[in-house]
């Protein structure tokens, strides 16, 4: 069995994007989901890559009255930052809108960071990836503001939708960590827990 070491563990996804649960499921695990609203609110001065830390410890300080000795709970939290500016989920569809012409033809860093807890122990870590976008039209990002909606995705995009498909030229590190969890460094964590 993979991961013998937690199969007396009872694993917890605290996080309700169908991404991370795919690539979580992907690694074989079996887990539950469970979510809590956490407000996403940070420190202005964290820098860029310690504020994907600072809210997915967050999102696992929500559960803190909830872990049983048993439970393992992972949670994550994603960021796209061009050069040291952070595009959170855009509020509405307008806005969407801008953070893609802002893309456009650029190179970003994608920052997922995820926390590992139980009830004796702690760890966070992030990853990185560079992203560069070709030049996009204006009805290329129109179509896909309209059509999927990416008020939920950090920087307006999901790697694995239509605008990961035409807007990605290149990727240098994980594809997965884009997509919101770097399942080898969770793979990693878990088989060493």
């Amino acid at each position: 069995m993979i991961l013998a070491n937690l199969s007396d563990r009872n694993i917890i996804l605290g996080s309700g994007s169908p991404r991370r649960k795919l690539l979580l499921e992907g690694l074989g695990i079996c887990f539950s989901v469970r979510t809590k609203n956490v407000e996403e609110i940070y420190d202005e001065k964290l820098q860029r890559e310690e504020v994907p830390r600072f809210l997915a410890e967050l999102k696992a300080n929500s559960f803190e009255h909830d872990l049983n000795p048993e439970d393992l709970l992972i949670t994550s939290d994603t960021t796209v930052c061009l050069n040291n500016i952070i595009l959170n989920k855009p509020k509405d569809l307008h806005e969407a809108k801008i953070m893609l012409q802002t893309l456009s033809g650029k190179t970003h860093t994608v920052i997922t960071a995820v926390t590992i807890t139980d009830l004796e122990k702690c760890v966070t870590f992030h990853d990185e990836t560079e992203v560069t976008f070709r030049e996009l039209s204006e009805e290329e990002i129109d179509y896909y503001v309209e059509k999927f909606k990416p008020l939920d995705k950090a920087g307006a995009y999901g790697a694995q939708e239509f605008m990961g498909y035409i807007a990605i030229e290149k990727l240098e590190g994980s594809y997965f960590n884009v997509m919101g969890l770097p399942v080898h460094r969770v793979f990693e964590e878990l088989s060493n827990w």
